[in-house]
């Protein structure tokens, strides 16, 4: 953009911005008071309105995953094959291995897509524009796609869902780096953990909605389940279709919401270096006062260098930085092994120990009613015990005992839980009793899941990094988190039924110990973000882009720079013979500026 013919270069570029009175700010003091203010602001609405459009989308991304836990056992039901010729029936019907696995790790490998793209998005147009609602959209249309799925003669409706889901992935993906960003961003730093960890939280709500609405579903059918078995196909067929669909409300609501977030203010003045607009967008939610822009000053906004590879590659070149996202990204990989290995199995677990199975007196029906049910309970039981209160007690401690230490705590307890339960599976799914201890430490591993590294693997990618590479960061980290998801899912379906049905689960949780064992060494490799602000983070030189001092110029120079960008001299003529001469175009003298 030209300058306007009565600006005058001088040593400092100025910003003058009048909220009372006029003042006069260089950019690098103005951008260290905006980040003061933002850093320093007292908890107020705003923080409310961005963990609650930011957690909307986190409720709909759990409750779509986690939906599917009770709906492939009816899928099952009605497009499974026969496993028993004695039970010929829809009660005897089960989805292959392969049919299972499609199901289960379709969401995982689009998610990874999914905060792969949208990560990059989120710093190469901005927070807001890459987070217009589109993932929110995308999970839209695939959870109608899905409820609409049906067989036809030429296709399989379980090869439809599990292209659906796959779509489904990919919007949920995208809700993970937009979210942490733009909640990282907007917070100070004395709130930032817990503003963080209540949107990260709406997973555990979304995960006890998915099965309170199985279970009421379930039960709004069971009149009919049980006593009109020839409409058994029609029952179930709704049932799933209704627990999937409903997964829209949430996604629509959350999505009126997002539309009204800004863009970040840190986003706005270190990558696209408009610190004017930063100023009044941190006044407007921030203040009750408003910011005036002074209409004879030049609003500055630099045209800096957008190409976004070789800043990355140069940043993340340096051990310094890049061991933070080896740390990062393999902690969460380690972490989602277990989570999601377990978190999308916990019906197959708890058939398996014979928590809440249907009475031997049972039968047809009337089982069949009974085993949906009790899955449906024991899922709510491993929620309301398990991963809801998890979530808390991180809220309630992030910004006490930082992120390291309940990362580390929680990576060590898992691996001491994991390994007693795998070690004493056989005893403890004996008897009862043994039973309902394998319970107990099973929703004790759930909340040291979430009072640990699920939610700090979440919290500190959001905040390592610096601001242009940020979402990019935390779409790498949390996508090795689902790759581990995958691995876990593909290694669950293959490995369970070793020497038996179900006879290889103990060997699985020793694994899954392990597994815990190589996260805490990772978290090694991670830095204390607590009371941190991010700038100090992400540039641990100590020097911004924005407030480096420039690279000295030659004479020569700088004379082309500041000719070709403010005006030329009188003496640049060139003579063509008595009394004529030629003006030099900007465009020939900056070309001739380049040529020398």
């Amino acid at each position: 953009m030209a300058p306007s013919p009565s600006f005058k270069p001088s040593s400092d570029l100025e910003i003058h911005l009048v909220r009372r009175s006029p003042v006069v700010l260089p950019v690098s003091e103005q951008r260290r008071a905006i980040l003061a203010e933002i850093d320093n602001a007292h908890f107020s609405w705003f923080h409310v309105k961005v963990a609650f459009v930011s957690g909307a989308g986190f409720f709909t991304d759990a409750y779509d995953i986690f939906a599917i836990n009770i709906v492939a056992g009816i899928l099952g039901y009605l497009y499974g094959s026969v496993q028993s010729p004695s039970d010929p029936g829809l009660t005897g019907r089960t989805l292959s291995t392969t049919q299972e696995l499609g199901i289960k790790v379709a969401t995982p490998i689009g998610i990874l897509v999914g905060q792969l793209v949208f990560g990059w998005l989120a710093d190469v147009l901005g927070r807001k524009r890459s987070a217009d609602g589109v993932e929110l959209i995308i999970m839209i249309i695939a959870t109608v796609g899905q409820t609409v799925s049906a067989p036809g003669y030429g296709i399989s409706v379980i090869g439809v869902l599990i292209t659906w889901r796959a779509i489904l992935g990919i919007g949920i993906g995208g809700d993970y780096p937009l979210s942490a960003v733009i909640s990282s961003e907007f917070s100070s730093v004395h709130i930032r953990g817990r503003v963080m960890t209540a949107v990260f939280a709406n997973q555990g709500w979304g995960q006890l909605a998915a099965t309170l609405v199985s279970y009421i579903a379930v039960a709004s059918y069971k009149s009919s389940i049980i006593h009109d078995p020839s409409a058994l196909a029609l029952d179930l067929d709704q049932i799933w279709r209704i627990i999937i669909g409903l997964g829209c409300v949430p996604a629509a609501f959350a999505l009126y919401f997002r539309l009204t977030i800004p863009e970040t203010p840190r986003f706005t003045m270190d990558v696209e270096w408009n610190v004017q607009q930063a100023a009044l967008d941190v006044d407007s939610f921030l203040t009750t006062e408003t910011y005036i822009v002074d209409p004879e000053a030049v609003a500055r906004r630099v045209n800096p260098n957008q190409s976004f590879t070789p800043n990355f590659r140069t940043y993340f070149a340096r051990w310094e930085h890049l061991k933070v996202l080896i740390g990062t990204s393999y902690s969460w990989f380690a972490l989602d092994i277990a989570f999601y290995g377990l978190g999308l199995n916990s019906s197959v677990i708890l058939t398996a120990i014979g928590f809440g199975a249907p009475s031997q007196r049972l039968t047809g029906s009337a089982a069949l009613y009974a085993a949906l049910k009790n899955t449906c309970v024991g899922n709510l039981v491993l929620s309301v015990a398990g991963f809801v209160p998890g979530y808390w007690l991180s809220f309630l401690f992030i910004d006490r005992w930082g992120r390291k230490p309940i990362q580390l705590t929680g990576f060590a307890v898992l691996a001491v839980l994991f390994l007693t339960m795998g070690s004493a599976y056989a005893r403890l799914t004996a008897t009862p009793r043994g039973t309902r201890a394998f319970v107990f430490l099973y929703c004790l591993a759930n909340i040291f899941q979430n009072f640990g590294p699920n939610t700090t693997t979440f919290i500190v990618p959001g905040e390592a990094f610096p601001t242009r590479h940020r979402a990019t960061a935390h779409g790498i980290a949390a996508a090795s988190g689902k790759l581990g998801a995958v691995v876990a899912q593909l290694a669950f379906q293959w490995l369970k039924n070793i020497g038996g049905r179900d006879a290889f689960l103990g060997h699985i949780l020793q694994i899954f110990a392990g597994a815990m064992l190589t996260g805490a060494l990772a978290t090694l490799l991670v830095p204390e973000t607590n009371q941190r602000a991010l700038e100090a983070l992400a540039h641990r030189d100590g020097v911004c882009p924005m407030d480096a001092p420039r690279a000295r110029k030659s004479p020569r120079e700088a004379a082309c720079s500041a000719w070709s960008r403010f005006g030329w001299p009188r003496w640049a003529t060139r003579s063509r013979g008595r009394g004529q001469g030629r003006r030099w175009t900007r465009g020939a003298w900056s070309a001739r500026c380049r040529r020398r």
